[in-house]
């Protein structure tokens, strides 16, 4: 009786793959989920919380909110890049010089970085300079995706269609490419139509690869982010929020806009009389701190605390004494900055501390504002 040899030698070819895998995929997951489990306080020190963030996540109404936008995000993007798709590689040849022309311009949006995609919609859709969005106005179509929700959104879904057809259009000519020219000949034979054609033929030998299409740009589409924050700049900041604030209730609001190369004008909703352009960062501050009662800085970036700490230093040295400094957002200021440790190391006066205050809610910080500008209650 003849045994079959099994040669065990040959897992050795497929090592240095699950090596790879491991290394780019599996750890990191794990990573991420063992930090998903802990918190830290800094300096590396972690300690075990369970499932605390889940729990807070699935209780957060913002979370709910967020996941039915990228759903709505992703059935939109899904119901256009599929038929499209599909619909440009029916019209692609199939023989000929043309097919490899008509396939590298099918693949060369796939090739571009996501930044780098995200950048180039930005240029484009700008409305003052951007083909795009300077074309929309002058036809008088009022567009501005950096303030406006609806063209913020029409913009990332022209963008990811723009660079992710290309995908369901590859994929659905490689399934067209896989039908055998039996299937035409008998279908040209009984005379059957292009919609017959289609759809008895071309479009059931097409399904597999089409749920491979729709899978991977499910995926995609779920995860765009990148995009989104290089081409809107993260959306309307907390000063046009105000100066809506103002206008939703007929009041008038002061803007002080700085000038940069782009994605910067100043917002509608500011009082026309009371809106003045700055071209440096020094001399429009000095505007606001010589009018302001109140610094409220919500969470930010270098910005935000360029400005919280020049204040904080007029304060400090005696230069002003009519700004009241209100950080919205406790857990984001206290993570952010160790007030504690500049006190502990003798860098700053315990009395200091006294110079911010905190707040919750739009309520509170006004009610921190009126009361230390002496504001009655009414």
């Amino acid at each position: 009786m003849n045994t079959k040899t099994v040669n065990q030698k040959a897992w050795w070819l497929v090592a240095p793959v699950v090596v790879l895998v491991a290394f780019n995929a599996v750890i990191p997951l794990m990573t991420v989920v063992n930090y998903s489990v802990q918190e830290t306080f800094g300096e590396n020190v972690f300690f075990f919380e369970g499932v605390k963030w889940f729990e807070q996540i699935l209780r957060s109404s913002r979370f709910h909110e967020s996941l039915q936008r990228s759903l709505l995000f992703t059935a939109i993007v899904l119901a256009i890049e599929v038929p499209l798709g599909v619909a440009i590689a029916l019209a692609m040849p199939r023989k000929g010089p043309w097919v490899s022309v008509c396939l590298v311009l099918m693949a060369m949006p796939l090739l571009i970085p996501w930044n780098v995609v995200g950048a180039m919609w930005n240029i484009l859709a700008l409305p003052d300079i951007g083909l795009l969005g300077h074309t929309l106005n002058a036809m008088g179509i009022d567009y501005n995706f950096t303030r406006q929700p609806l063209a913020a959104w029409a913009t990332l879904v022209a963008m990811d269609v723009w660079h992710w057809t290309s995908l369901v259009v590859l994929l659905a000519y490689a399934g067209l490419s896989a039908i055998p020219d039996a299937y035409y000949q008998a279908a040209k034979i009984d005379g059957a139509s292009r919609w017959a054609v289609f759809r008895y033929i071309q479009l059931p030998k097409m399904k597999r690869v089409l749920t491979i299409a729709i899978l991977l740009r499910f995926m995609d589409s779920f995860m765009i982010y990148t995009e989104a924050i290089v081409v809107t700049g993260g959306g309307p900041g907390i000063m046009e929020a105000a100066n809506r604030g103002a206008a939703d209730v007929n009041a008038k609001s002061i803007g002080l806009n700085i000038t940069l190369p782009h994605e910067q004008q100043p917002n509608p909703y500011i009082s026309p009389a009371l809106n003045f352009e700055f071209r440096y960062f020094a001399i429009r501050k000095m505007h606001f701190l010589i009018r302001a009662k109140a610094l409220v800085a919500f969470p930010g970036g270098f910005g935000t605390l360029d400005e919280l700490f020049e204040t904080l230093t007029l304060l400090q040295t005696g230069k002003t004494e009519s700004v009241v400094v209100v950080l919205v957002g406790r857990d984001f200021w206290d993570r952010l900055i160790n007030w504690q440790l500049l006190v502990d190391c003798g860098l700053i006066a315990p009395s200091d501390l006294q110079l911010f205050h905190y707040a919750e809610t739009a309520q509170e910080a006004w009610d921190l504002i009126a009361r230390l500008n002496g504001v009655p209650n009414t």
